[in-house]
């Protein structure tokens, strides 16, 4: 799994021109999921994610978690995230789960997240959506979840 998470001030996500999620200050997820990427790995990186000290304490310095800050998230699925550029120059995304195991896994971790008593928006998976953002900072922090079989 490999979450691009971003500090804001408020997010929303739009498809078809409709607003369908916003959220205030918290994260914005985007999140892509690997075809070896396991269900057994989803409460421990949604815990990671809500319990990381990325939001300023009095004194300016990050020591404050989301839910410290009682912050939101905006969870959208984004296989591109898996995108390989090495070869030519059209992308390639055989790195990214197919549909099929990759919605519920992304279900799955939304369930997690929401288990930790996080108020959680989404997108709408495999929509044609538009993010607009305020990233606060600017923090934007890559996380990578290896699945068992590729740790070496």
């Amino acid at each position: 799994m490999r979450v691009v998470l971003q500090r804001v001030r408020r997010a929303s996500v739009a498809v078809d021109g409709e607003r369908i999620a916003q959220i205030g200050r918290g994260l914005l997820l985007l999140v892509g999921i690997a075809p070896s990427d396991r269900a057994v790995d989803l409460q421990r990186t949604a815990r990671k994610i809500v319990d990381l000290r990325i939001f300023e304490d009095d004194a300016g310095k990050m020591n404050r978690s989301l839910r410290d800050v009682e912050g939101e998230i905006l969870a959208v699925s984004q296989f591109t995230l898996y995108g390989d550029t090495r070869k030519g120059r059209r992308p390639s995304f055989v790195g990214a789960a197919p549909p099929e195991i990759a919605e519920p896994l992304f279900d799955g971790f939304v369930d997690a997240i929401r288990s930790e008593g996080i108020k959680i928006a989404t997108g709408r998976f495999g929509a044609k959506m538009a993010v607009e953002l305020i990233n606060e900072g600017p923090v934007t922090l890559v996380i990578e979840v290896a699945a068992p079989d590729s740790v070496g």
